[in-house]
């Protein structure tokens, strides 16, 4: 499906363009560039850029980094991530093993976010923050919708998925970006394309050398073939908005939360 979604097709890439936005209901009038055949290939189209504007970016010290609906999100109770009814998995498996990174977000808080086929599928960051590594987690290609993450015990924690580790003004964040069913590839934009290839093996990248510095509500990433979020942040940090709740759509740039101590309302 990767390969098909690359490909550059004429009209069969338009005409399945065309069938999926009337199917999903794509708003393409906020896209930078509304026509659909100005997109060479499908991930031309899911991955396309808004217009200018379209995703105003609020005046909170948290915002929303995707277009997408809540799965859930929490306290980490130690170190157990809350799935759905029944299910929970734990940090340090979704950080790839890494026990020294999972100890710093014990009896902090996540959220995790779901981005549905119509969303659209950038990444931005929901603060500033200064890169410190990367990491690639091999997996399942489970579906990640909310049908499958109540039925799939530990779901994000086994699926393919990018670990994104930044420090901020609060200390460390997390972003997990989690493969699913179809997802062709993740991409950020300090490396690119991330997957393929596809290594039987975690694969590590550290950037404590480099000065990558992200600024809120900035590009960050991309899914070829959309997926979910899980966002870490350590204890007595965060407050989320007060309006958020289980299934409720959100958008990039909505304020998203709180954080102890920054003068940015909500």
């Amino acid at each position: 499906m990767g390969k098909l979604a690359d490909l550059h097709g004429g009209a069969f890439t338009r005409a399945l363009v065309r069938r999926f936005v009337a199917h999903y209901g794509v708003n393409m009038q906020e896209a930078a560039d509304p026509r659909i055949e100005s997109y060479a290939s499908f991930n031309d189209f899911f991955t396309r850029a808004l217009r200018a504007g379209a995703r105003p970016i609020a005046d909170a010290s948290l915002v929303c980094p995707v277009d997408a609906a809540i799965s859930q999100y929490g306290p980490i109770e130690h170190d157990q991530i809350f799935q759905a009814k029944g299910h929970s998995y734990s940090t340090t498996a979704l950080l790839a093993g890494d026990a020294d990174l999972a100890r710093r977000f014990d009896h902090g808080h996540f959220a995790t976010l779901y981005l549905a086929p119509k969303d659209y599928h950038r990444i931005h960051m929901p603060c500033d923050g200064r890169l410190v590594s990367m990491a690639y987690v091999p997996g399942d290609l489970f579906s990640v919708n909310p049908v499958t993450a109540r039925h799939v015990p530990g779901l994000f924690a086994r699926n393919e998925r990018v670990v994104c580790e930044f420090e901020t003004e609060f200390g460390p964040f997390v972003n997990v970006l989690v493969g699913a069913t179809i997802v062709g590839s993740v991409a950020t934009v300090w490396h690119g394309v991330v997957n393929p290839p596809r290594p039987h093996r975690v694969v590590r990248w550290d950037y404590r050398g480099q000065d990558i510095v992200l600024r809120k509500g900035q590009e960050m990433g991309r899914f070829l073939l959309g997926s979910t979020i899980v966002m870490l942040f350590p204890q007595d940090v965060v407050s989320f908005h007060p309006d958020w709740a289980p299934t409720k759509p959100v958008r990039l740039g909505e304020a998203m939360g709180a954080i102890a101590g920054a003068t940015s309302p909500l």
